[in-house]
């Protein structure tokens, strides 16, 4: 029996609104890996028409963006604190997950995609920044980053911020902001999601072994005064203005360092608050090693340790190989859940999903969703 001092408490970081969801039966049987992995792939659509962009950026207007400080990044309510009798350190994931790393091979470990520079102003990325979204008649933010892609229009952050399975709902008036100023500014622009890509075991579970999501958004815009009116200025694809993280797929814990990243805001267990969700946080770079937990469904988690992060953080990058001058390098991981692993009421790790073969299949297809021309 793990002492108490031992037990983990695990918490999802953002303003997400999970409770530990029922299971509705989704079927888990695979056949062949290829399309087994491409079935399971949900893609929902959110804004697809230059009418819902405007809806979704009428609600984003300048002044709505100088009360974020308000919108809630904590979780309204945390699931039960699990317990693992290896800590996290097992030899490895449950048995399921042989299923979903074998197969025709068509994603085998390494890059899928490289990391990209922007092609406009300084060869520096911008790739990392905020979420903001609504569900029922309250606003929420996570973290998120810009991902590499054909399409040029991908953001990768966790399932929680955008779908609640609780609720079998996606979230509304959902967009992304790079890179976004302490009091609200949004100098790369405004992105609005078209569509959102997920494993259907987070829609159906709530499984914490997909809670990622990879979102393709809309051009960009920005607001402008004209005539002492609002009005909405093209400003480009996503990539070609922040560049893009490049994606890693299949690397096994314990053989590689990474990064995490977000915009930590949220108490920490003991009541304290280090951080104001203002600044763009890195937890130092470390190794990796597996992470379980039986209640969320959890059988095969990364956690990286002596990370202190708290809620509001959720769906930022873990990165491998970033590059601290030029400000890119791959996803390998997101922000899901954090922990205190030695029962101090302090945070003192923070894990992802595994991003296997089957992440690389929610990718491929928000990379491969298609958006107008012109929205403004």
């Amino acid at each position: 029996m793990i002492s108490r001092a031992r037990q983990l408490l695990a918490a999802a970081l953002s303003g997400a609104l999970l409770m530990l969801p029922a299971h509705t039966g989704i079927a888990t049987a695979q056949t062949g890996h290829a399309t087994a992995a491409a079935g399971k792939v949900q893609n929902i659509a959110l804004a697809k028409t230059a009418a819902d962009v405007k809806r979704v950026a009428d609600y984003w207007k300048p002044e709505k963006f100088k009360h974020t400080d308000s919108y809630s990044p904590a979780t309204p309510g945390a699931p039960a604190a699990p317990k693992s009798t290896s800590a996290g350190a097992a030899a490895g994931p449950a048995a399921r997950t042989a299923a979903s790393t074998t197969g025709t091979g068509k994603l085998s470990a390494g890059r899928l995609a490289a990391p990209a520079l922007p092609r406009k102003g300084a060869q520096v990325g911008s790739t990392m920044g905020k979420v903001f979204f609504r569900f029922g008649d309250k606003e929420y933010w996570c973290s998120a980053s810009a991902v590499s892609a054909r399409n040029r229009s991908v953001v990768a952050t966790a399932g929680h911020c955008a779908y609640d399975p609780r609720q079998a709902k996606a979230a509304d008036y959902w967009i992304f902001v790079p890179n976004p100023g302490p009091g609200g500014e949004q100098p790369m622009g405004i992105y609005v999601a078209s569509s959102i890509s997920l494993h259907e075991d987070w829609i159906g579970r709530g499984d914490y072994d997909y809670d990622y999501a990879f979102v393709t958004v809309h051009r960009g815009f920005a607001w402008v005064n004209k005539n002492g009116q609002y009005a909405m200025q093209d400003v480009g694809r996503l990539q070609d203005n922040v560049g893009g993280l490049g994606l890693e797929l299949n690397r096994k814990p314990g053989t590689y360092t990474v990064a995490a990243f977000g915009y930590p805001a949220g108490a920490q267990p003991d009541g304290s608050r280090p951080y104001d969700g203002k600044t763009l946080r890195m937890c130092r770079e470390g190794r990796t090693i597996w992470n379980t937990a039986p209640p969320l469904d959890l059988q095969k988690g990364v956690q990286l340790q002596a990370c202190d992060f708290s809620a509001g953080t959720s769906g930022g990058p873990w990165v491998i190989d970033f590059d601290k001058d030029r400000k890119v390098g791959s996803l390998a991981g997101i922000n899901s859940l954090t922990w205190d692993r030695d029962g101090d009421k302090r945070y003192d790790a923070v894990s992802s999903p595994y991003f296997d073969t089957v992440a690389g299949t929610v990718y491929q297809r928000a990379a491969a969703q298609s958006t107008p021309a012109k929205i403004a």
